[in-house]
């Protein structure tokens, strides 16, 4: 069984437009839409709405397994795509009718995927098999948009009921794809926004069993950190909140079948980000 957690390059953080600050959650209009979609197929007769049914297969009982599935096969993608699939451009929505429709390999022609989480205790949300409703994102560092994929688990069966793209919202303060972007490809502002020391944890070298939790400086910081994505970074809402407002950011990476697992703890400090801490523990 596959654990989204895939990682490698570090994650490119988030991107942003030029919406107000507002604590009412961002995509409660597009929430809105998909639930009047489902609302209308609840009213269709039932004899037609049971033929339409998917039957549910084994990768339906985690969502971590079904979407690697849907993402590489054809014939699955159609079948657990709702058409014609409401799309939102902003506030504008139209529909892709399934003969329009092509391939969408998400993250799964890259050899990882990222995750963000406002704290550790979101973490333990991936893998859980009660959810019913999940959401992918691709987060556009360098044109401040985001994509979000509607995921609804119908009578067992994962479905997409909708997709939306829409600017990044920002908030008041330093915003997390902004500096993320800039963190990623300046050198000479990472060393700036790099606690020192910088906590890290790793496998122990002379037992693989153990883990070591030592501190880097600058100096060794430089020698040890791992590429990080750049131009966007996707992302699995499994119910975390992922606030503008929140203080604390981490960024999973995850390698897809290759052991590959880092993780970089972020915090806003007197109102800027930094990296306090970074873990390795690849296989």
């Amino acid at each position: 069984m596959r654990k989204f957690g895939w990682g490698l390059c570090f994650l490119i953080l988030f991107t942003s437009c030029e919406n107000k600050k507002s604590k009412i959650d961002p995509f409660a209009a597009i929430t809105h839409m998909v639930d009047s979609v489902t609302q209308d197929t609840d009213s269709i007769a039932p004899q037609v709405q049971e033929d339409k049914t998917p039957k549910p297969i084994e990768a339906d009982e985690s969502f971590d397994d079904f979407i690697f599935n849907y993402a590489s096969n054809d014939v699955l993608q159609r079948q657990r795509t709702k058409f014609p699939l409401p799309y939102y451009n902003g506030d504008t929505p139209t529909k892709i009718d399934e003969k329009y429709w092509k391939h969408d390999y998400l993250f799964s022609k890259q050899n990882f995927y990222t995750l963000l989480f406002d704290n550790e205790k979101d973490m333990d949300l991936a893998g859980d098999t009660s959810l019913k409703s999940v959401q992918v994102e691709w987060l556009f560092l360098r044109t401040r948009m985001v994509k979000k994929y509607y995921f609804e688990k119908i009578k067992g069966a994962w479905m997409l009921q909708a997709i939306n793209l829409r600017p990044i919202e920002k908030g008041e303060n330093e915003s997390f794809a902004e500096f993320y972007l800039k963190f990623a490809t300046d050198s000479v502002f990472q060393s700036k926004r790099i606690a020192n020391p910088l906590r890290f944890v790793t496998i122990d070298p002379d037992d693989e069993f153990s883990i070591l939790e030592t501190t880097l400086g600058i100096e060794q910081w430089y020698a040890f950190r791992p590429p990080m994505p750049t131009d966007r970074l996707s992302n699995v809402n499994y119910g975390q909140q992922n606030k503008d407002s929140s203080n604390t950011k981490i960024l999973k990476i995850n390698g897809i079948e290759n052991g590959y697992s880092n993780i970089f703890y972020f915090r806003r400090k007197e109102g800027q980000w930094e990296l306090y801490k970074y873990e390795d523990t690849s296989i």
